[in-house]
């Protein structure tokens, strides 16, 4: 392992950092357990850590002692009857709304505080599926055949079934990849797909559904260079990567997936171009599926999990890298930028 020059040192010389989760949407408790995944792997000897948990009814902070704190929404300051803290970093663990959209960034941004995930426009661009796959388009990216749809549009199932066919893919625009989204084999499910997609989004995107091996790709910078992590190839006992198979152990995962050469440096390629193109930072996780050789790419998650059963923790031990030692590094990162 690479040593830290004098620099580095003084950067890590017990910065306060506020590891956030929790927040607004369906994928809350994956958060909460990604935040204390986060939390306890980070080493006490270079950090003083928070733990912030966001929800709608309250910003609170808890530190390694049990003190419980209010978070202030104006300035982002941890503040009880003893004592107020103001944070150096923050480590962003939330997952959908409002850590994955753009939101809490924006707000950091404002408050000047280092973060470890994507900037506001960035986090903002690629949570639109619709408008993120729009722009990875011009750039050549391989996409599935597609439709959009808002809520209140006339719904013209024939012209559903002409542009993307069956089987499909219904998803809410603005969710995360486990929620508001339905495989649809048939043209009298559509319509319950949609009522049920509404319910996470009032923008739908619906894809046709592609046809092979699928993987999961890791992205992150890492000693100040940015580097695609052991590719995951993902097997799923459901129709599809769901949230059953995602974190009920409904599918097999297997790292480092055995691809051949051409198609791993194809998915290198536009994982790295993806990263590099839409300018986001800290780790991040792309999805491939590989229809005739060519990966197919279907989104980009800006926060991905982090808990025991998450991809990119299974791709880092591949990479032989403990997780206290990557998120210093996200951390670092986070404090140069």
């Amino acid at each position: 392992m690479r040593y830290l020059c004098q620099d580095e040192y003084q950067l890590m010389s017990k910065k306060k950092v506020g590891v956030v989760c929790g927040g607004f949407s369906s994928e809350y408790q994956i958060s909460i357990q990604s935040g204390d995944t986060v939390f306890s792997n980070l080493n006490r000897e270079n950090w003083e850590v928070y733990l912030i948990t966001i929800e709608a009814s309250q910003w609170s902070a808890v530190d390694d002692q049990k003190n419980k704190y209010e978070v202030t929404k104006g300035n982002f300051c941890l503040v009880n009857t003893n004592k107020t803290i103001t944070l150096d970093v923050i480590f962003n663990a939330v997952h959908g709304t409002p850590g994955e959209n753009g939101q809490l960034a924006a707000l950091w941004e404002l408050l000047k505080i280092p973060f470890t995930s994507s900037d506001s426009y960035s986090a903002g661009l690629t949570f639109n599926k619709r408008d993120c796959l729009k722009l990875l388009r011009t750039w050549g990216v391989p996409t599935a055949a597609h439709y959009e749809l808002n809520k209140g549009d006339a719904l013209d199932l024939a012209q559903i079934e002409a542009t993307v066919g069956f089987p499909c893919f219904v998803k809410a625009n603005r969710a995360g990849s486990s929620f508001g989204v339905y495989k649809v084999s048939a043209k009298e499910n559509l319509e319950t797909a949609i009522e049920k997609a509404y319910e996470e989004d009032e923008q739908l995107l619906i894809e046709s559904a592609l046809e092979g091996r699928e993987v999961s790709v890791g992205v992150a910078k890492i000693d100040s260079k940015v580097e695609v992590l052991p590719i995951t190839e993902i097997l799923s006992e459901n129709e599809f990567f769901d949230y059953a198979a995602k974190y009920e152990g409904k599918a097999e995962e297997i790292t480092p997936a055995a691809l051949p050469e051409s198609w791993e440096a194809a998915v290198h390629k536009w994982s790295s171009l993806i990263y590099d193109k839409l300018g986001l930072k800290g780790v991040v996780r792309s999805e491939f599926i590989f229809v005739d050789e060519i990966p197919h790419f279907l989104e980009v998650n800006t926060v991905p999990g982090m808990t025991e059963k998450s991809i990119i923790p299974k791709q880092l031990t591949a990479r032989g890298l403990k997780l206290s030692d990557f998120f210093n590094y996200l951390l670092q990162e986070a404090l140069r930028s």
